[in-house]
């Protein structure tokens, strides 16, 4: 059985995935080979083959690791005993804090998704449906409770606050002048001015 770990004591899988990811965001998924991949995780292909399967393998699960982060934490805040516009709030501005923090692996995503095999892409719309949904479910909790307007269908607001997160990597940079919690507080209280009745 292999080595979890190799060379510098990180696993093997992390390695991997870290090279994966900074390789895809400086030269495209496409312009990325196994070989560069496992050259610049100091592994060989037999290491790669062992955890991922294949580069397809590696692109659905940079973005897996993050939704799962993301699904974790919504799942969090929409279970707290608290205000449903408090919990929507904390759930809104967590997506944008989580996004920057991994913001070249949404890069990557969104900008390769489209090599994705059709089972592990219709796989990871169904993970991102998923977190949608519990997402939406706060909002019409807050609208059947008259905390929040029924005047645009839930459906429209979760679109509305996600093209915003999901465009993040096409703008946000790290030396600009706002923080990722300033940019997570600003499309929060942008969502919930936009739900007030």
């Amino acid at each position: 059985m292999p080595r979890t770990t190799e060379g510098d004591g990180a696993p093997v899988p992390q390695r991997l995935l870290a090279a994966a990811t900074r390789l895809f965001a400086e030269q495209g998924y496409d312009r990325t080979s196994v070989q560069e991949i496992v050259e610049a995780a100091g592994v060989t292909k037999g290491a790669l083959y062992h955890y991922f399967g294949s580069k397809d393998d590696l692109l659905h699960e940079v973005y897996a690791r993050v939704l799962r982060v993301q699904q974790e934490r919504l799942d969090h805040y929409a279970d707290m005993d608290a205000p449903v516009e408090e919990r929507l709030r904390g759930a809104a501005a967590d997506v944008v804090v989580t996004t920057i923090d991994n913001l070249d692996d949404a890069m990557i995503f969104f900008r390769s998704m489209h090599h994705l095999s059709p089972e592990k892409n219709k796989q990871v719309r169904a993970e991102r449906r998923r977190y949608h949904e519990r997402f939406r479910a706060l909002i019409e909790e807050g609208q059947k409770a008259g905390v929040f307007s029924t005047a645009t269908p839930a459906d429209l607001v979760v679109d509305y606050h996600f093209g915003s997160v999901h465009h993040l990597s096409t703008w946000y940079r790290p030396d600009g002048p706002l923080t990722p919690q300033q940019v997570a507080d600003h499309l929060a209280d942008l969502l919930l001015r936009a739900l007030r009745p």
